[in-house]
């Protein structure tokens, strides 16, 4: 399997799972997961807790008992509006370099970004890059990736048209 610890392995096989539902939503049950890859249950809910977040772009559903089974929905970033909304209320003042690489990520997941794009986006907003003082860098950081994000979009929908 890919990855290289096993947290990484169970969000990959996670994210393939939700790659290959149409619907963009998957229910799994911990305990068979927690077979599949050899390990305690727990460790499913903190790579689920920690990997699939709403910051990441997941909503998470979770029941307990009769099994118990986790739902896991993939929210797309697609609609023009729902994009600015994010990019300026969600993304707020202020992001650390680790909120940005994730948002990357995201973005590129998302195909907003091609990896390239995502590779320099991240020199140009990490820390050595932006020689300032907390909490300075972390709010240049968020305007950079701000216009840059939607420059991208208005780029990406206007294609569209």
């Amino acid at each position: 399997m890919e990855g290289r610890t096993l947290a990484d392995q169970i969000e990959n096989y996670l994210k393939r799972l939700l790659n290959n539902s149409a619907s963009g939503i998957i229910e799994v049950q911990r305990q068979e997961l927690a077979a599949l890859f050899t390990c305690v249950p727990s460790q499913i809910t903190y790579v689920i807790s920690t990997r699939f977040t709403t910051d990441r772009g997941y909503l998470v559903e979770s029941r307990r008992g009769g099994g118990g089974y986790v739902r896991i929905v993939r929210v797309p970033l697609k609609a023009e509006d729902q994009v600015k909304h994010w990019v300026s209320d969600v993304l707020g003042d202020y992001l650390s370099q680790d909120a940005a690489t994730e948002l990357l990520a995201r973005l590129a997941e998302e195909g907003l970004l091609t990896q390239r794009e995502q590779i320099l986006l991240a020199a140009a907003i990490n820390r050595q890059a932006l020689p300032l003082e907390l909490p300075r860098r972390d709010q240049v950081r968020a305007c950079i990736l701000k216009a840059v994000i939607l420059a991208l979009l208005r780029e990406d929908f206007q294609d569209d048209v």
